[in-house]
């Protein structure tokens, strides 16, 4: 909570990924945002658990897309919302937690498929981020496809202390339309993921 107050208090936007409802989170959610949405993938005894993306404005859309892990038969959420921008425009933001244990990627690339066609239907700015679960070649490869396929390019960390497994990263932020001012890593106990702290400004600026 205390990483949450330090960084997320005057973020824009934030994605959680496996975020529990807890009193302690929703009331730091309600306090500093306007918005909260969260898609829950299984519900713990107490509080429910998925992904949760906390906004400085109310979204104009909200649409929740879950996924099972075939071994484990959990869910897994995304998250899709679109928000006004002071240019006049709409920027879709897609919270994933991808799927994690699948033989090869057939169920990978299902989760990303609905993704897919909510970003091919937007005109407008692109924010995809969150926990990619990219620990193979081919999820890396059918990751970068879809990015490739959705005109979205990636954030580079020139200082890369994102989480990895089998050598490669898990956690992603790619986007469209937009232009990245500052990117950075935030190395930290307090998650079993580091958090990736973007800035991003409008390609157009604000006066149209």
């Amino acid at each position: 909570m205390s990483v949450l107050q330090g960084f997320g208090k005057d973020a824009h936007l934030v994605l959680l990924q496996e975020a529990q409802a807890t009193p302690e989170l929703v009331k730091f959610a309600t306090s500093n945002y306007l918005a909260a949405d969260q898609v829950p993938a299984f519900v713990l005894p107490q509080h429910p658990s998925g992904v949760m993306t906390l906004a400085s404005a109310h979204p104009v859309y909200c649409c929740p897309l879950r996924e099972r892990e075939p071994l484990l038969r959990l869910a897994k959420s995304a998250l899709v919302t679109a928000y006004p921008l002071p240019t006049g425009e709409m920027l879709m933001v897609v919270n994933i937690h991808a799927v994690n244990f699948s033989l090869g990627v057939d169920v990978y690339s299902k989760q990303l498929g609905p993704i897919g066609e909510q970003i091919q239907h937007h005109r407008g700015p692109v924010i995809m981020a969150g926990d990619f679960n990219a620990w193979s070649r081919q999820r890396m490869n059918a990751l970068y496809r879809f990015a490739r396929e959705m005109s979205l390019r990636e954030v580079n960390f020139t200082d890369d202390h994102r989480r990895k497994a089998f050598g490669r990263p898990l956690d992603f932020v790619f986007y469209r339309d937009m232009k990245v001012s500052e990117a950075s890593v935030l190395v930290t106990r307090a998650s079993d993921h580091n958090p990736l702290l973007v800035e991003f400004n409008s390609l157009y600026g604000i006066e149209r």
